[in-house]
């Protein structure tokens, strides 16, 4: 059929025409959505998402931080090894598997948890026994009491708390056991704080870290004869300060005879999988239960912890949570599996081994250190050494504590122990901070006190720690000991020389490490308080800036950033060349220094204004007195110019100076007749105290001397040569205890003798002496 052309053309137009308007159209629409697309949309999902290589370039960034954060903060990653890569694979193969079919996922599931807890049960001595893998460490504890409330009490499941009523349930931890797990428990279970019993540890006998199995016994029959209900009872084989096991043959003895559940925790536990256990710890293997903490123990990332348990009944399992019916949950077990497999027995047994060979290598050289005081429970096999800084009081002392016994002996005891707790801190802090791969930290105990604690197991095989650490960590130890004992020395004598100074204040703080704090005391004149404060801001920190500009080996400071006294001047850790007269004496004449500039400068400033007041007041009586002079016809205008046209009058001008130095005004006549400003009287010197005792070259500030010392080396006394014959050509000017050298005495001899003879003949000549000087001349002349 023909078409019409034109109307095919028409068409053709027409069809281009509405393609143009639905292209338009379509571009307003969509410039539309985004003028009103979602503004709350945070920005990195706007769009239609990012790159893969955008995203793990920003986590990168977020894991590494700035280069700035780098150089300000040094940090250290932990050591992922080839066992921690098994490990994050886990996590990625569980998330791919996690999207198989029911069936296969399901045996799959199986078998890895199966393989898992029995290898686990074999490693670590546990026959017969379930897992149950948890990220959280408590939250294994915390299905172990649901379950046993589920065991204990027959109808929980369809009453609820309504039968804990008739039985309030009671749990035993030890005082020992980490901070909040009782009351982490009793929040998660719904209980009261009052089921939960903290028993105390030994006081008389054993370790004071052990559980006091004698007073626990007391302590549940007063329950049972009070109506409440022994459910479980927490041990610990390790505590987790200082590494202590508790007496686990007698406490299961004791868990039988009162049908109660007995729960291990511990850092020792790993020692279990070694091939010679220590029998303490060898009875964990006949508990209830026990919590594995194989991430740290293993340098294992992201592996989760592990509860072996004891249970027949597979319902109350369930019921308590310990096992689920979801596959996907069983697949926690899975980083486990891989990193077993590819570690082997050997290689698990060779990291425990490694971390218990460490704290052996370090408890053998700290037994070689003087003033350094270890605790552990087992010097043959202990795999946790904690050791602290003490420095027994000398004969004198003890004699002079002894006599004040009877009034002061408390107080003495509490501020020692602050004070050992306080450089123990620094200690702990310094050697964390030099020796980082040996990771210790510092620890307080209820006996004794703040502590440093190497615990192996828990970081060695996380930063890669080698014996070369363990020798470096006691290097640093011994670089830190002297000073210690030297600080701690002089800060008695540091103390009571600021007390007998007039112008320093004394400031206790038992919390700074350090020599000691002082404040210079301001005098004020009838000031207010928020003045003088001020004032005393104002000196004090001038004074830390002028004793940091010293040449010294201290260290001055405002002390710490929270809980420091305001407006004074800490003083860090010395040595024992220290000599802490002279520091006192330096800090006091600085601060009266500090102290007069700033009077002075007040002084000169009120002077300044009453001169001035003084000069406008002269300057206005000489203005009425050169009118009087002139007369009242010169001031009118006309008059006035005639007048002194015919009759000149000659006056000098008039003004005032100030003089600073005399702090007086003085006319300025001379200034006009000389045509030159005169100097006036030359100001006098400005008295600069001696901060410091004439030291020799190279010696810094606060140092004793190397002359009054019997040793010194045979170098420095070279360099000192010319000094010394420099200032031995001077007249010596020697102190009341100081000896004279051979060479020295005679010289001076020699001095004496010539002047006696020159003595002796002046005044001969002086009695020969004529009336008149001419012969004198003479004689002076023939001479």
């Amino acid at each position: 059929k023909m078409v019409d052309p034109t109307l095919a053309e028409m068409g053709k137009n027409l069809n281009e025409a509405m393609k143009m308007l639905e292209d338009n159209q379509r571009k307003v629409e969509e410039e539309n959505e985004k003028k009103y697309a979602r503004k709350d949309i945070p920005g990195p999902l706007q769009g239609s998402g990012q790159d893969m290589v955008s995203i793990l370039q920003l986590v990168q960034n977020l894991m590494h931080g700035d280069e700035e954060e780098e150089t300000s903060q040094s940090y250290r990653l932990q050591n992922v090894g080839e066992q921690g890569h098994m490990a994050l694979l886990g996590h990625s193969l569980a998330a791919y598997i996690s999207v198989l079919d029911r069936e296969r996922l399901r045996k799959l599931t199986t078998r890895i948890l199966s393989d898992t807890t029995l290898w686990l049960c074999r490693l670590f001595r546990y026959e017969n026994g379930s897992a149950y893998y948890h990220e959280d460490d408590r939250e294994g504890l915390l299905k172990i009491c649901r379950l046993v409330i589920h065991t204990r009490y027959e109808d929980y499941t369809i009453e609820g708390f309504n039968v804990l009523y008739t039985k309030q349930p009671v749990i035993y931890i030890s005082s020992a056991a980490r901070t909040g797990l009782g009351q982490a428990l009793c929040n998660q279970l719904g209980l009261p704080l009052s089921c939960m019993c903290r028993v105390p540890c030994n006081t008389m006998f054993g370790s004071q870290h052990q559980m006091d199995v004698a007073l626990l016994d007391r302590v549940i029959k007063d329950d049972v004869e009070s109506g409440k209900l022994p459910l479980l009872l927490v041990a610990n084989a390790g505590t987790p300060g200082a590494g202590h096991t508790d007496k686990l043959g007698r406490l299961k003895e004791l868990c039988e005879q009162y049908n109660m559940w007995l729960h291990v925790e511990g850092v020792n536990l790993a020692t279990l999988a070694l091939g010679y256990v220590s029998s303490s710890v060898l009875a964990a293997t006949k508990c209830d239960s026990m919590t594995l903490t194989l991430g740290s123990w293993l340098g294992l990332p992201a592996v989760p912890a592990v509860t072996l348990y004891r249970h027949e009944d597979p319902s109350l399992s369930l019921a308590a949570g310990l096992t689920s019916s979801q596959p996907v949950e069983k697949l926690r077990a899975l980083p486990l599996w891989l990193s077993l497999q590819y570690l082997g027995h050997d290689g698990i047994v060779e990291r425990i081994k490694h971390a218990s060979q460490l704290s052996q290598r370090l408890l053998e050289n700290l037994k070689n250190l003087d003033f350094i005081k270890t605790s552990v429970e087992d010097e043959l096999s202990s795999p946790v050494v904690v050791f602290k800084f003490f420095q027994a009081y000398s004969n004198r002392d003890q004699t002079s504590h002894a006599a004040q016994a009877s009034t002061i002996q408390h107080p003495i005891i509490s501020n020692e122990r602050h004070i050992y707790d306080t450089f123990n801190q620094w200690l702990g802090e310094q050697l964390a901070q030099l020796v980082p791969a040996s990771g210790v930290d510092v620890v307080e105990l209820e006996d004794e006190g703040t502590c440093v604690r190497f615990s192996p197991l828990m970081t060695s095989a996380v930063l890669g720690t080698e014996i070369q650490d363990i020798d470096q960590l006691v290097d640093c130890l011994k670089m830190k000991i002297p000073v210690l004992t030297s600080t701690l020395q002089l800060r008695e004598e540091f103390e009571q020389e600021v007390r007998r100074t007039v112008s320093l204040l004394y400031i206790e703080d038992l919390g700074w490490p350090g020599l000691g704090v002082v404040r210079y005391n301001y005098h004020s004149d009838g000031k207010n308080d928020d003045k003088q404060e001020k004032e005393l801001e104002k000196i004090n920190t001038e004074l830390l800036k002028k004793l940091n500009e010293l040449e010294s080996d201290l260290t001055f400071s405002l002390g710490p950033e929270f809980g420091g006294q305001k407006n004074c001047v800490y003083i860090g850790m010395v040595t024992e060349d220290l000599d802490v007269s002279e520091l006192v004496e330096t800090i006091a004449a600085t601060g009266r220094e500090i102290e007069e500039n700033s009077r002075l400068l007040e002084n000169m400033t009120e002077v300044v204004r009453k001169g001035i007041q003084e000069a406008q007041l002269q300057l206005q009586k000489a203005n009425e007195e050169r009118l009087l002079e002139e007369g009242l016809l010169r001031q009118i205008p006309v008059v006035g110019s005639v007048l002194n046209w015919f009759s000149p009058f000659q006056a000098s001008p008039k003004g005032r100076t100030f003089n600073l130095t005399a702090g007086s005004l003085e006319s300025t006549e001379s200034t006009y007749v000389s045509k030159a400003q005169g100097t006036g009287t030359t100001p006098p010197p400005t008295p600069t105290s001696s901060l410091a005792k004439q030291r020799l070259p190279g010696q810094k500030a606060f140092k004793r001397s190397l002359r009054s010392s019997d040793g010194f080396s045979e170098t420095s006394s070279i360099s000192h040569c010319d000094d010394l014959e420099k200032m031995d050509q001077r007249p010596p000017a020697l102190s009341p205890g100081q000896e004279e050298g051979p060479l020295e005495t005679e010289k001076a001899k020699e001095q004496k003798e010539v002047a006696q003879a020159r003595t002796h003949t002046e005044d001969m000549h002086s009695d020969r002496s004529p009336p008149d000087g001419t012969k004198v001349e003479d004689q002076a002349s023939q001479r």
